[in-house]
């Protein structure tokens, strides 16, 4: 295998299945096949959810209220969305899951503690993180490479919903927009492109951790990156910066 433990960001795009809103049951049963077929593999796996599905910190101003009440019920949206793929996981037939939070929830969920994190991955549990890191102001990109390098992960799965990668152009203003294969860290910043927070990708850089960016509807995508095939962007120190079709 070309990881050993893997940290997965998924969007709450990728439990609604495309829709604006809702749980698509259709979408979260996907989504588990991928997660136990790289766990088949031997491959230790930690999920960073997302919560924009339910609510999303951003819609502070739709609703006239303060953006730090808002980022704290975008929060518990991302508890939500945690416990149904704990069910999904385990109805599936994982043996064990462990939902850890950064936000105290212990009749439903553990507190997130870094070596217990670690320990239950050494176990071979998959460990579903909930809560970002427990602060408002941040979206749960930033969360996902801290909690990974936290869990000393050899890389980041990042899950994007209707796009398969890194863009020269926002492929949806632009439908011809090219994707790159690869792609260093350095120049993603440079370039302002935003399939993640900037901020995550200077903490992934920094830290020297790779990130793939994939489509979460691509039911194969997970196992194929476990597995060493080219898939979706590679974002690391070492890519060599190429369109798809140079």
């Amino acid at each position: 295998m070309r990881y050993e433990r893997v940290l997965i960001k998924l969007s709450g795009g990728a439990f609604s299945g495309g829709a604006e809103s809702s749980i698509n049951r259709t979408a979260v049963d996907g989504l588990v096949e991928e997660i136990t077929s790289i766990t088949k593999l031997g491959v230790q796996v930690a999920i960073m959810v997302g919560g924009g599905n339910i609510f999303r910190g951003r819609l502070a101003d739709d609703w006239g209220i303060e953006r730090a009440e808002a980022d704290n019920i975008g929060m518990m949206a991302t508890v939500v969305n945690s416990l149904i793929l704990r069910s999904a996981l385990t109805s599936h037939g994982a043996s064990e899951v462990r939902v850890m939070t950064a936000i105290p929830i212990a009749t439903v969920a553990e507190p997130y503690i870094r070596l217990r994190a670690i320990k239950h991955l050494e176990k071979g549990y998959v460990v579903v993180f909930a809560a970002g890191i427990g602060q408002p102001f941040v979206t749960t990109d930033y969360p996902a490479v801290q909690r990974a390098i936290e869990i000393r992960a050899d890389a980041i799965f990042a899950a994007k919903q209707g796009v398969d990668g890194v863009f020269a152009e926002d492929p949806k203003r632009n439908p011809q927009a090219q994707r790159y294969a690869e792609i260093t860290y350095d120049e993603v910043v440079a370039k302002g492109l935003n399939v993640m927070d900037q901020s995550a990708f200077i903490l992934a850089r920094d830290h020297n951790i790779p990130i793939h960016v994939f489509d979460a509807s691509d039911r194969s995508a997970m196992r194929k990156i476990a597995e060493g095939e080219p898939t979706g962007t590679y974002v690391g120190h070492d890519a060599v910066t190429r369109l798809i079709d140079s």
